[in-house]
């Protein structure tokens, strides 16, 4: 008796450039982990292709859905049939879904992002800041995500016009300031108080110092003893920035932790069942060979 080959659900990470993602390394982990048949690849997409990928992706039965890297987090928006709450408010997405005959786009950057930082917002503290550095995708996720967690935000950008624009949509009504990149890069003699009881980030929400891309000229001046320094940067995995913050004796999160949190939501949705997140250690230790 002969009928139709099973399907083998599919899914993508698409960006441009794409080469050095980790995330079909996540995905195939916990596929493998879980003997579920499907893969999980990196496909280089430049913007002007995006609409004929998505074209092929309808028409293709086992494509289950992809993830969104830059520089595509917003453009990709014109490609989805409807937007989950969270991505229509930030204006971004990272992940789309097939839903029925629907993409549906998705946004889980904010919830990976927050997944590190768990222990320590559910602290009390006296007052909370975060310097942020970018204003793309992935900066707004940020963005909306702290100032919900009651933090007062410096957004630094090479336009900051565009920070302040971030931060009048995302956040408004907190006394929010939006600064030039350059701000951060000089050495200042700002004299901090010890910042107890208080708790203070400083994150490279952008691809600065990114293998490929320019640097980011952060000088750790800037940063109040005891802050919290957190890049999200994957490649390289230990970036100079946190390299930096550690020099300057900085607790620091690396761009691993917000790529597997995120990562954990979306491989659900492409494939109906939650990752096995009690392999995060050996599946961090992989990452980072």
């Amino acid at each position: 008796m002969s009928g139709d080959p099973e399907v083998v659900p599919q899914a993508h990470v698409i960006g441009d450039p794409i080469g050095g993602s980790k995330s079909p390394v996540i995905h195939r982990f916990w596929l493998e982990k879980l003997g579920i048949a499907g893969d999980y690849t990196a496909r280089s997409v430049e913007r002007g292709a995006l609409a004929d990928y998505f074209a092929d992706a309808r028409k293709t039965s086992d494509w289950v859905g992809c993830n969104v890297t830059m520089p595509h987090k917003q453009v990709v928006i014109e490609q989805c049939d409807c937007l989950d709450p969270v991505a229509a408010k930030l204006g971004a997405v990272n992940t789309v879904v097939r839903e029925d005959d629907a993409l549906v786009g998705y946004n889980t950057d904010a919830r990976g992002f927050l997944e590190p930082l768990g222990t320590t917002l559910a602290a009390q503290h006296l007052f909370r800041m975060a310097r942020i550095i970018g204003t793309g995708g992935a900066a707004r996720a940020i963005i909306a995500a702290l100032a919900d967690n009651d933090f007062t935000l410096v957004v630094a950008g090479r336009n900051p016009d565009k920070a302040r624009a971030l931060l009048d949509e995302l956040a408004p009504g907190g006394e929010h300031h939006a600064i030039h990149l350059s701000h951060f890069a000089e050495a200042t003699d700002f004299a901090f108080d010890d910042r107890e009881g208080c708790l203070d980030l400083i994150v490279n929400a952008s691809p600065l110092g990114m293998r490929g891309s320019d640097p980011l000229a952060f000088d750790w001046s800037h940063a109040p003893p005891g802050s919290i320094a957190y890049d999200i940067v994957t490649d390289p995995v230990d970036t100079t920035f946190l390299s930096a913050a550690r020099e300057a004796g900085h607790p620091t999160i690396g761009g691993l932790a917000m790529l597997v949190g995120q990562a954990a939501i979306a491989f659900e949705k492409f494939f109906g069942k939650a990752p096995p997140r009690e392999h995060n250690r050996e599946l961090l230790a992989l990452l980072s060979a």
